[in-house]
């Protein structure tokens, strides 16, 4: 029986206080709020108590049992987050939004425009003011017909957000299971449920749920579509149709959904996918392909691909220069992120002006950080082993998007990394089903490198600032 074992469970609940509270020390007149560190402690021994107990005693579930008490749990827990902050955000900040919430209050009015817009039967004039600029513009129409049938309920938004995330769960079961089998899948589902990044998004109003939700929707029914042995329509519609939507979300997005689906049809192995089927539907994509250079999306890409220098140029400047601004985030480069991208961004464990939001999900970094020792491992082992056809569509995906946003001025942001999360869970625990003793011992190395890191990166974000 496979299952995330207790050994690495209670090891890295005690890292985690360890570093908290030397961090904390260390940097005695720059200490984490005590509200940060409730918030942290839940995250951090919520995520790997429960990881460990639910691995072991929901493995014996059949599937129909496990899959209802996943989505019943992933639900309950969404919901109580999304009313708990909807009041915790009221009594913070005043209004139902995170601290320093400029996105979210900007997708919240622009969707009460949208709702007036349809009610009122001048929709028209939001697609003029799209002028052909899909990307960004998904979330706020989506957001303005909720409202439109919602009577503008904030609440009733995030509880919709609560209901995709904990289906969410679901689906990468199901994908996970057609890659990686039954024990594996329900490892990984239960990580995605406890995940707390995955959690913190439904009580925000910003667009990761939904991005997350298409992401893994998109790869189920790509994965789908690979391994079905019928060919119909309506299987190949899918997958184009959601990559579509995920363009009008975030253009690299839906670029890298694309792609991932391309390799798939291309390198997949032939036990998996038989070669008939191959060509006919590699045909299919060029013809979507080629329909897609000729639109107004591929001008998209392709200012995103030619800006992503200055972008990120732009944004190490901002960070750089701007008040409360990191003196040390001019030495910050692409060669420093891309081979860290799948460990960061870092927990922030030290108090820092006007960043109360990486603070209240640092337990959730943390994790992450964790749980990428087990992806690396994953990653060595269908390598070492040349398995790669077997989960190029996956692995595509997941390195591809971490690729994009290591080379664009998002790469220390937690938000951006969101819709490759659920596939790092999954390779994640896929490389908990290969450990051996012998990788208990690398385990206590990646430990003390990360405790390293994390005081580090306080000491990083202080000194740039002139506070340590």
């Amino acid at each position: 029986m496979i299952f995330f074992s207790r050994y690495f469970s209670t090891k890295s609940i005690y890292l985690y206080f360890g570093v908290l509270i030397v961090c904390n020390l260390y940097f005695f007149s720059r200490a984490l709020p005590l509200i940060w560190w409730f918030f942290g402690l839940v995250e951090v021994v919520g995520f790997f108590y429960y990881s460990n107990l639910y691995t072991r005693v929901w493995t014996k579930f059949t599937e129909k049992s496990f899959l209802s008490k996943l989505f019943k749990t992933a639900l309950i827990i969404r919901i109580i987050w999304v009313i708990f902050s909807y009041f915790f955000y009221i009594i913070f900040t005043g209004i139902p939004f995170e601290i320093g919430s400029a996105d979210a209050q900007g997708y919240h009015n622009e969707g009460m425009w949208v709702a007036d817009m349809i009610s009122t039967g001048d929709i028209n004039s939001y697609f003029e003011y799209i002028n052909g600029k899909y990307s960004d513009m998904g979330y706020p129409l989506y957001l303005g017909c909720q409202y439109f049938i919602t009577w503008k309920s904030i609440l009733i938004a995030r509880l919709i957000k609560a209901f995709l995330s904990a289906y969410t769960c679901v689906l990468v079961y199901k994908v996970s299971k057609s890659n990686m089998g039954d024990e594996v899948a329900k490892m990984a589902a239960v990580f995605c449920m406890l995940m707390p990044n995955l959690i913190y998004y439904t009580g925000l109003h910003t667009k990761e749920v939904e991005m997350v939700f298409l992401t893994v929707l998109f790869i189920e029914r790509s994965d789908f579509l690979l391994r079905v042995r019928s060919f119909n329509f309506i299987n190949l519609f899918m997958p184009i149709l959601i990559a579509l939507i995920l363009f009008f979300f975030r253009t690299v997005l839906g670029t890298t959904a694309i792609f991932a689906l391309f390799s798939g049809l291309l390198f997949t192995s032939n036990k998996i996918m038989v070669i008939g089927k191959r060509w006919l539907l590699i045909i299919w994509m060029v013809i979507a392909g080629l329909y897609l250079v000729g639109s107004k999306i591929s001008t998209e890409v392709e200012q995103v691909w030619n800006a992503r220098q200055i972008n990120q140029v732009n944004s190490i400047k901002f960070r750089t220069e701007r008040i409360n601004g990191n003196t040390f985030a001019k030495y910050a480069s692409s060669a420093i992120f891309v081979p860290m991208i799948f460990v960061l961004p870092f927990p922030t464990l030290i108090y820092t002006p006007n960043q109360e939001n990486q603070q209240m999900i640092n337990g959730g970094n943390y994790v992450k950080n964790i749980m990428s020792f087990f992806l690396l491992l994953a990653i060595y082992w269908v390598v070492v082993n040349n398995k790669w056809r077997d989960y190029i569509l996956l692995g595509t995906f997941t390195i591809g998007y971490l690729l994009v946003i290591s080379l664009s001025a998002f790469a220390q942001s937690e938000r951006f990394h969101q819709p490759a999360l659920p596939f790092i869970l999954v390779m994640a625990a896929f490389g908990v089903s290969k450990v051996t003793n012998k990788h208990k011992l690398y385990f206590k190395w990646y430990m003390i490198l990360i405790f390293f890191a994390i005081i580090g990166w306080s000491y990083f974000k202080l000194a740039g600032r002139g506070l340590a």
